[in-house]
């Protein structure tokens, strides 16, 4: 997975900086930055390259609502190879939630759980540490998948396609525009034995044209405009009845999210929010 790095000069007074650089990061997680590093002047932002929009960025430069502030910015191709490797060497400690235990194969879980997922993360993210997938997964653990066929856009590593395997699903397809991604998910449902049970595709919401109407579930754990613009994608691929599970957005963009679902018949069941990001489940009515 490619990725800018963006470093960002923020110049006003040093005892604004951590509010102005709090608020550049929310609205740059709006543009698709997926990650943030504090440095002296400001922020580095990280933000894939089939994602990046110079000309939003500038626009939402130009209307940044902080008084007084001079923001500049440089942009390069992130070292693609620092990215996993610190990740390769030292793995991650088990992350549990709720019934479901994710780790690693260097770093067996202590005790017995329902559901025990190893995530092999090679050259993709997502091992469930961040707050928007154990959020995902606490609604797989919560509404259950038995029996059901789901799809989970933007699959990355696969863990919530292969968790849903786990809890009973019947069959998951996952898709995602990384092919290092695709290959990755594909490596970890092996690994946890649901290998024939996950089908992979590379592309974006778009590959899921004729499977419409196939899925109970749909999970989509990605940046909020990728979310809006892809709803109607989400509820063609949903079965009567069926669950939307959403998340990779702020709290502050939960009006918009709804909002956006309800003019597609989907209305809000559930709702989730830790450290700021937010997870919504809608179910079509």
């Amino acid at each position: 997975m490619r990725y800018y790095e963006v470093t960002f000069s923020v110049g006003v007074p040093d005892c604004q900086r951590t509010d102005a650089c709090d608020l550049l990061a929310a609205m740059c997680g709006e543009l698709g930055f997926e990650a943030f590093e504090e440095t002296a002047d400001g922020l580095k932002g990280y933000v894939e390259t089939g994602l990046f929009d110079e000309d939003a960025l500038r626009g939402m430069l130009d209307d940044f609502p902080f008084e007084g502030a001079a923001i500049s910015y440089n942009v390069c191709e992130a070292e693609y190879k620092d990215w996993n490797e610190q990740w390769e060497a030292e793995g991650f400690d088990p992350i549990v939630v709720g019934e479901c235990c994710i780790h690693d194969g260097r770093h067996l879980p202590e005790g017995n759980f329902r559901v025990s997922v190893e995530i092999d993360a090679r050259l993709a993210f997502g091992t469930g540490s961040h707050e928007t997938t154990r959020m995902m997964v606490s609604v797989l653990n919560e509404f259950g998948t038995e029996g059901k066929d789901v799809l989970d856009c933007g699959c990355g590593t696969g863990i919530l396609a292969i968790v849903a395997l786990k809890l009973g699903a019947s069959h998951a397809f996952g898709f995602d525009i990384d092919e290092w991604s695709v290959k990755n998910a594909r490596h970890n449902a092996a690994i946890n034995g649901v290998g024939g049970n996950l089908e992979v595709a590379q592309g974006d919401a778009s590959v899921v044209v004729g499977h419409e109407g196939g899925f109970d579930v749909v999970l989509a754990n990605i940046n909020r405009n990728v979310l809006l613009d892809s709803m109607p994608r989400f509820r063609d691929a949903m079965r009567e009845g069926g669950m939307l599970a959403l998340s990779g957005f702020y709290t502050a963009d939960i009006d918009i999210v709804e909002k956006r679902a309800n003019e597609f018949g989907l209305g809000l069941v559930a709702r989730k929010e830790e450290n700021g990001w937010a997870c919504l489940v809608f179910k079509l009515r």
